[in-house]
């Protein structure tokens, strides 16, 4: 027998404390972001089933955008409707928005972020931890059969040793879990359940009805409201700096970039420095890689190095504006267009993937899905992971084979000793997050102090 949810599962007020509390959490990209939710929504809180999570997940690795934004939204939707999703998603993004800004500032003036990227070089390590476990206690909860342990797989060697493209591998998925449904239904079925820990059941059941009815007039008043909402900002800055303005033609580029960033910002990062760089002249290609470390090493999706891009070069042809005004307006300018595309995503297409979760064949292909993300999650995650405790990767290419390794002879001494520390922390003593997160970033910080 099947519930349904109402539009406050929980006060309010208590999902605004829990959302920023996610959103001081939300280091090492995609797959560090996804494992803080995971933590806390399904296990710790048990606000939101296993199944129910994949599902959404699953629905926003389909988006263009960063897809742990959009994951937010569409749980904070669940939570409290509308206002639950604009807050979850704009807290994901406030605190690294915030902090990217602050450096931007510290870089322009001093050229130097020692202290800074001492401090979050510490927190790095300890998000490889809580990556590891995550990845782990996903793999636990969704990989139900052994054959979704080998889309799993596929998935990971796909994306590591072919560098496949990130839509095709989620498209095969979805074509393995569909014919599952057709041959053999009976795979689907086995392991279903909240987690399977023998814990509470969530208060938003895996089976519960969603309130909100998808009407061609209510997606047409989102679409509007939306659109407006996008362009809006784009078009006051046309009309009164200038169509041929630094801010208009930022405004118009990064909001092609929010159409095209499938598969997380990785896969649009290399077009972003091309055009920032060779084509617009923004900044040279040592900051835009300073600007990325900067981006890695903060809260919030890897996507907002573009803030770091739309700062310099607004900074450095304002117009008629004062070039602090003007890196300011750039940099706002660009995060808007950027993460607001995420909310019309979600707002108008979650009301009909709730309701496609009672189909069959499309629940059997998001299943699909679900399997391969947590191969998606293990290739960041080694990305991550090369890219914390080594200086300097390479590719190698033989073949068929692309794949990115390290160079063993800058691996970090220090990085690898607070990822150990951490790694115990997470698995021997259990440690609650955050004290790991602060003892690590201590750590950190006491690099500068080392001769």
């Amino acid at each position: 027998m099947t519930t349904e949810v109402t539009r406050d599962v929980i006060p309010f007020r208590q999902a605004v404390r829990a959302w920023f509390g996610i959103s001081l959490q939300t280091f090492g990209g995609p797959a560090g972001q996804i494992a803080v939710m995971q933590r806390t929504l399904v296990e710790e809180k048990r606000w939101i089933g296993q199944q129910r999570f994949n599902h959404a997940l699953n629905y926003c690795m389909l988006l263009p955008g960063p897809e742990a934004q959009q994951l937010a939204i569409y749980v904070g939707w669940l939570l409290n409707g509308t206002r639950g999703g604009l807050v979850a998603g704009t807290l994901f993004v406030l605190p690294g928005m915030l902090a990217l800004l602050a450096l931007s500032a510290v870089y322009v003036l001093w050229q130097d972020t020692g202290v800074v990227t001492a401090l979050f070089a510490g927190i790095a390590p300890a998000v490889l931890a809580i990556v590891a476990q995550a990845v782990i206690r996903v793999a636990k909860r969704s990989l139900t059969h052994p054959l979704f342990v080998a889309v799993a797989v596929a998935a990971f060697g796909a994306l590591t040793l072919f560098r496949a493209p990130f839509p095709i591998v989620i498209a095969v998925a979805a074509l393995i879990g569909w014919t599952v449904h057709k041959l053999a239904p009976q795979v689907l079925t086995k392991g279903n359940g909240h987690g399977g820990d023998g814990g509470p059941a969530p208060l938003i059941p895996d089976d519960a009805l969603h309130h909100a009815q998808p009407s061609w007039r209510s997606a047409g008043k989102i679409l509007a409201v939306g659109l407006l909402a996008w362009w809006l900002p784009v078009g006051a800055v046309a009309l009164f700096l200038g169509t041929d303005s630094v801010f208009t033609t930022q405004g118009l580029f990064f909001s092609g970039t929010a159409l095209v960033t499938f598969g997380g910002a990785y896969a649009v990062l290399a077009f972003v420095a091309q055009r920032a760089v060779e084509v617009y002249g923004w900044l040279s290609p040592a900051e835009m890689v300073r600007g990325l470390a900067l981006a890695e090493t903060t809260p919030g999706p890897l996507i907002m190095v573009v803030q770091f891009v739309a700062f310099l070069g607004a900074y450095r042809d304002p117009g008629v504006l004062a070039p602090w005004a003007g890196a300011l307006l750039g940099a706002l300018l660009t995060t808007w267009v950027t993460f607001v595309p995420c909310f019309l995503f979600i707002f108008l297409g979650a009301p009909y993937v709730e309701r496609l979760r009672h189909n069959a064949a499309i629940s059997a292909a998001l299943t699909g899905i679900t399997a391969s993300v947590v191969g998606v999650i293990a290739n960041l995650a080694l990305y991550f992971a090369e890219h914390t405790l080594f200086g300097r990767t390479f590719t190698w290419v033989w073949g068929p084979f692309n794949i990115q390794l390290p160079d063993l002879g800058t691996l970090s001494a220090v990085a690898a000793a607070i990822t150990v520390a951490a790694l115990v922390m997470t698995f021997v003593l259990k440690w609650p997050m955050l004290r790991i997160l602060g003892i690590c970033a201590l750590l950190g910080i006491g690099t500068i102090l080392l001769p």
